[in-house]
């Protein structure tokens, strides 16, 4: 039996903004039985560089973005799990902790950023798509149904 791409997606969310994007973009799509929704968020190390911003100030960002998910999908029928992962490449952070799920799937909204950004921040999606084993679902922003 196929399984569904929907089934224990791997969601990773930036930022607070990207929560409501990404969820709202979620509850038009989401037609399965009960599907597992991983959301997950990178704090990135510095690799030996001095850090922006503390680990606890990264993990409290962390928990905001995690309350709006869990708000946005409260009343939905998903499992939601949520997770914070660590490491100095976020896309391959993201690609290692969908394998170790079994994530049919990685789902996401893109973000946006002018060509500058994308250069220097590495553009994530772009590093996902590159490097992926499994499928990536990537859907539209709100403003794009509008």
């Amino acid at each position: 039996m196929a399984r569904s791409l929907f089934g224990t997606a791997l969601v990773p969310i930036a930022n607070e903004q990207d929560a409501d994007e990404t969820c709202r973009a979620i509850l038009r799509e989401i037609h399965d039985d009960r599907p597992t929704v991983h959301v997950v968020h990178v704090i990135e190390k510095a690799g030996g560089a001095p850090d922006k911003a503390g680990v606890e100030q990264r993990r409290e960002r962390a928990a905001r973005i995690f309350e709006r998910v869990e708000t946005q999908l409260a009343d939905e029928a998903v499992s939601l799990e949520t997770e914070i992962l660590y490491g100095t490449d976020v896309a391959a952070a993201i690609l290692e902790h969908g394998r170790r799920l079994d994530a049919t799937s990685i789902v996401f909204t893109p973000r946006g950023a002018n060509r500058w950004m994308k250069l220097l921040s590495g553009d994530v999606a772009q590093k996902l798509l590159s490097n992926t084993d499994r499928p990536l679902i990537v859907l539209p922003r709100a403003e794009s149904h509008e």
